[in-house]
């Protein structure tokens, strides 16, 4: 059992935030898991365990559907922080069976194979139109031109989001996010629960309007199934809306600036990438892979289990390491190395089991769009200025990246 003190790993670290990927490395070599003090976490470094984890019924992203904060050993959110709480726990990914189950099955409606498909021409029509504002200005922030606005678009669009209102989606988002962070400061709680609270009031009165004029988008979708007898709450359909449009572009846009930033830093990827158009599928799942937008997820221990001989109790919490999971040498051939032809590639970005990503297959089909535009309508696109990383460990991302064409 590790301490700090005995680890590279440190979240706090700038120098392991810019690179954590040696730090996971020592971790997956000096053992299958270690206990880190400082998040009072159980932290898990190997492909095989992460992946068979995810899918352990004996972890949760919840315990309350089973023991009170005070049977499972833990102190409950302070008051003050009830708007975000409220919001978070009765979202799906927050929610266990059969809770889970009957939300995910209503969404899924939204998110089958057919409806994505259908949503191909908006999408590359979307990514093409801010690539060529992007190329007239001669370049930008690819960030902030590109990589926001085409997943938020469209998860606006497909929840029936006003356009007058889509640019307080992002700041929303962001203040939320800010609390999956391990040890998040009072500050950034309370920017989550003033944001929760905004976004809550500005979704239920959207639900009333969707109410008196229903329309072919996702809310209405949702309130029709709460008045057919689906035992939808309103809550669990703002908590909804609020992961779906959180979860939508989160990941989407951060996979796209760090994959960008991947490439620049790999210029002989980028020319084979260029020369052969044909790649973007698998350059699109490498990226991914290579440099993780989501590193770390969180589960509870909902009955003992044992690890390697290590047993861990009812009530600790677990840290699954995507990122460290995705270099695992025991599952991928040099890792370390970007190799966008990687034909054999079970990298767990989007998850596993009951919580595998719904909107995976949209998330492909965006990062392909925005990378086939960039591609065919800026081919002389280059790096302006070297980026700067956020100070976040669990999502990974730039705070921008400056790029131009010529």
């Amino acid at each position: 059992m590790a301490a700090r003190s005995d680890l590279a790993f440190d979240p706090w670290d700038p120098a392991f935030l810019a690179d954590p990927y040696p730090a996971y490395a020592e971790l997956r070599a000096r053992g299958r898991v270690h206990y880190y003090e400082p998040s009072d976490q159980w932290l898990v470094p190997h492909h095989a365990d992460v992946s068979a984890l995810l899918r352990d019924r004996r972890l949760g992203r919840t315990y309350q559907h089973r023991f009170t904060h005070e049977d499972f050993g833990r102190t409950a959110p302070p008051p003050e922080q009830e708007p975000f709480h409220t919001l978070n726990d009765h979202g799906m990914l927050d929610l266990e069976p059969p809770d889970h189950t009957r939300i995910r099955r209503l969404v899924s409606k939204a998110f089958t194979p057919r409806t994505v498909e259908r949503l191909k021409p908006y999408v590359h029509g979307l990514a093409g139109e801010l690539v060529s504002r992007l190329v007239e200005r001669g370049g930008g922030d690819l960030l902030a031109d590109v990589a926001e606005p085409l997943p938020v678009a469209v998860i606006a669009e497909m929840l029936g989001i006003p356009e007058p209102d889509r640019d307080r989606l992002r700041p929303w988002s962001a203040a939320i996010c800010g609390m999956y962070e391990l040890g998040p400061s009072e500050e950034t709680a309370r920017a989550a629960v003033r944001a929760s609270a905004e976004f809550s009031d500005y979704l239920r009165a959207l639900i009333a309007e969707r109410r008196k004029a229903p329309g072919e988008d996702l809310i209405s979708g949702l309130i029709a199934a709460y008045d057919e007898g689906d035992r939808l709450t309103e809550q669990e359909m703002i908590s909804t809306c609020v992961l779906l449009l959180n979860a939508g572009h989160e990941a989407t846009v951060n996979a796209t600036v760090n994959g960008w930033w991947a490439l620049f830093r790999n210029p002989d990827q980028l020319a084979a990438l260029r020369a052969d158009h044909s790649l973007v599928p698998s350059a699109v799942e490498e990226l991914m892979r290579y440099d993780t937008p989501l590193q770390l997820f969180e589960r509870w221990v909902l009955d003992e289990i044992e690890i390697d001989g290590t047993v861990i109790p009812r009530g600790a919490e677990i840290a699954l390491l995507f990122g460290s999971a995705n270099h695992d040498p025991a599952v991928f051939t040099a890792p370390g190395r970007l190799d966008l032809t990687r034909g054999d590639n079970p990298h767990i970005s989007f998850s596993a089991g009951i919580h595998y990503c719904i909107g995976a297959p949209l998330a492909r089909i965006e990062l392909a769009a925005s990378m086939t535009a960039l591609l065919d309508r800026a081919p002389t696109l280059r790096l302006a200025a070297e980026p700067k990383r956020k100070p976040n460990f669990v999502i990974r991302g730039l705070e921008g990246l400056e790029v131009e064409i010529g």
